[in-house]
C-alpha cells in the first residue's frame, strides 16, 4: 500500500521549480503516498535539480550523494527530476550509480508511475503518460543502465503538469504562479533553452482556475513568475497578453497583492506599463533582469537592448509610476570585459538607482556559446567586479531605504521573532526570499497572512523597522 511508503521531495533552484515540484507533491499524494520534509524518515527521496549555472549543478549532486547516504538506513529509492537530469542525462546516469530513476523536465507528471515502477507495482516496462518520441526512446533504452528514465521531448513541456493542482510546501498566503516556461532569447551566456526548449505560455484558464485555487487556499500575494513573463500570451493568442491577465487575476476577491518577476526590458509595451499603472492589485514593482549595462557587452551576451534603451525604459517606467520599485540582476566579468565597461557599469548603477540588485560572476556554461569566446575573465577578478558592485548597491540601497523613513506603508505579515520581541514582514517594495524584511513592533497578536499599516522608523540598506499604525484587515 502506498500509505506505507513515505517520500521526501527536495526542491533545488528557482521558484519555477518550486511550483513544478508542488504539483509533483500533489501528484504523489493523490496516488497515496505519504509524503515528509524530513529524508531520514523517507523510504523514497526524490530531487527535483538545477543546472542554471554551475554552482546549482554543483549543489544537486552534493544534495544526490547527501541523500544516497541515507541508503544506509531506511531510504530505499533515490530520484533525480528536473533540470540536470534533462540536460545531463547521457552522462549522469552512469555518473550517479546510486539514483534510480531520472525524469526529464518535461516528463514530472511521471513521478508516481517512476515510483510505482520501482517498487515494482506495476508491470509495465516505462511510465507511460503519452507516447514516447523516438528520441526519447532512445535515449530510455540506449543509456539507462537499467534504471528507470522518462523523457519526453521538450516541446511537450508546457502540457506536462497542465492541470494538475498542488500541495502549498511554503507560505500559504504568497504562493507562485508559474505563467510560461522555456526561452525563445538564446542569450549566448544562458542553457536554460537547452533543458526548457523554446518559450511556452500556459493557457490562461488554466492559469485563472490554478490562482482562484491557490487563492481559496490562503494565497493574499501571488508572484507571477517564468523565464520572461512580459512574453507571455504571445505563443498561445498572437500577441502579448500579461495585461489581460493581469486584469483577469485582479478579479479574484480575496487575492490582494500582484507582483510580477522577469520582465525583460525588450519586451515591456505600453498596455502593460498601463495596466500595472491603474490597476490596484499590480504592485508597483518590477523585476528587470539586464544583465549589463554597456552596448557591446550586451550584443555579445545577445541580449536585445542598448545602453540608450535601458535609460528610455527605465524612465518611462518611472513616469509611469513615480513609486515604482525596481529590481535587476547583472552577470559580471563576461568574456572580454574590460575594466573600462566594468567601471562604467557602476556608474550608469549609480545613475539608474535600483532599489534591489543581484550579481552573478560570469559562469562558462558548456553547450553556450559564451563559453567559446576569448578573453575568458579570471576568476579572482569575477568575484572582484562583483563584490565591487555589491559594495556599490548597498550604498545605493541605504540612500533609498533612507528615504523611506517617516512614510506609512502596507505590510504583510510573515511571523514574529519571540527572542526579538517584533513581528516580521514585506512591503510591496520586497519580494520574498531575494529582498528585504520589515521588522514591525506592536503590542498586541497580528496573524500571519494579515496585512497592516506601519509607519517606518528606521532602516538598514536591506531592511526596514517599523511600528504598527493600523490593521487593515
Amino acid at each position: 500500500m502506498n500509505q506505507d511508503f513515505t517520500v521526501c521531495l527536495v526542491s533545488l533552484g528557482c521558484e519555477k521549480n518550486t511550483c513544478d515540484s508542488e504539483k509533483m507533491l500533489h501528484i504523489l499524494a493523490e496516488r497515496g503516498y505519504r509524503l515528509t520534509d524530513d529524508p531520514e524518515e523517507a523510504d523514497a527521496a526524490v530531487v527535483n535539480t538545477c543546472c542554471f549555472i554551475q554552482s546549482a549543478t554543483e549543489e544537486s549532486l552534493d544534495t544526490l550523494f547527501e541523500l544516497a547516504s541515507l541508503k544506509q538506513g531506511r531510504l530505499q529509492f533515490l530520484v533525480a527530476a528536473g533540470c540536470m537530469a534533462e540536460r545531463f542525462k547521457n552522462e549522469i546516469m552512469s555518473d550517479l550509480p546510486e539514483v534510480d530513476a531520472f525524469i526529464g523536465t518535461a516528463s514530472l507528471s511521471a513521478i508516481a508511475d517512476v515510483l510505482d515502477r520501482l517498487r515494482g507495482e506495476t508491470e509495465t516496462s516505462e511510465p507511460e503518460p503519452r507516447a514516447e518520441t523516438e528520441e526519447s526512446e532512445r535515449t530510455n533504452k540506449d543509456h539507462s543502465n537499467g534504471k528507470v528514465t522518462v523523457y519526453h521531448e521538450l516541446e511537450h513541456l508546457a502540457e506536462d503538469l497542465g492541470g494538475v493542482k498542488r500541495a502549498v510546501s511554503q507560505r500559504p498566503y504568497t504562493a507562485y504562479l508559474k505563467i510560461a516556461d522555456g526561452c525563445d532569447k538564446r542569450c549566448t551566456y544562458c542553457a536554460i533553452p537547452l533543458f526548457k526548449g523554446s518559450f511556452h505560455s500556459v493557457p490562461m484558464e488554466n492559469l485563472l482556475q490554478e490562482a482562484k485555487e491557490l487563492v481559496q487556499n490562503g494565497a493574499r500575494e501571488l508572484i507571477l513568475v517564468a523565464q520572461e513573463t512580459s512574453g507571455y500570451g504571445k505563443d498561445l493568442y498572437g500577441e502579448k497578453s500579461l495585461h489581460i491577465l493581469l486584469k483577469k487575476l485582479a478579479e479574484i476577491s480575496d487575492l490582494h497583492w500582484i507582483r510580477l518577476l522577469y520582465v525583460y526590458p525588450e519586451e515591456l509595451y505600453p498596455e502593460l506599463i498601463r495596466e500595472m499603472a491603474e490597476n490596484p492589485k499590480v504592485l508597483h514593482y518590477l523585476d528587470l533582469p539586464l544583465q549589463h549595462t554597456e552596448s557591446d557587452i550586451l550584443r555579445r551576451m545577445g541580449r536585445r537592448v542598448t545602453k540608450e534603451d535601458v535609460y528610455r525604459i527605465i524612465n518611462n517606467l518611472r513616469k509611469a509610476m513615480p513609486d515604482i520599485t525596481l529590481r535587476t540582476t547583472l552577470i559580471t566579468g563576461f568574456p572580454g570585459e574590460t575594466e573600462e565597461e566594468h567601471d562604467a557599469l557602476l556608474e550608469t548603477l549609480r545613475e539608474l538607482s535600483f532599489d534591489h540588485l543581484g550579481v552573478f560572476a560570469y559562469s562558462q556554461e558548456e553547450g553556450t556559446a559564451a563559453a567559446s569566446f576569448p578573453d575568458q575573465i579570471p576568476e579572482e577578478i569575477k568575484e572582484e567586479r562583483k563584490e565591487a558592485i555589491m559594495l556599490l548597491q548597498q550604498e545605493i540601497a541605504q540612500n533609498n531605504k533612507d528615504k523611506l523613513i517617516g512614510e506609512e506603508m502596507e505590510i504583510l505579515i510573515e511571523g514574529y521573532l519571540p527572542d526579538e520581541g517584533v513581528y516580521v514582514g514585506r512591503t510591496q517594495k520586497d519580494a520574498p526570499d531575494v529582498d528585504g524584511l520589515v521588522f514591525l513592533t506592536c503590542s498586541h497578536d497580528l496573524i500571519s497572512g494579515s496585512f497592516v499599516r506601519g509607519r517606518v522608523t528606521d532602516a538598514s540598506c536591506y531592511d526596514l523597522y517599523a511600528e504598527i499604525v493600523e490593521e487593515l484587515e
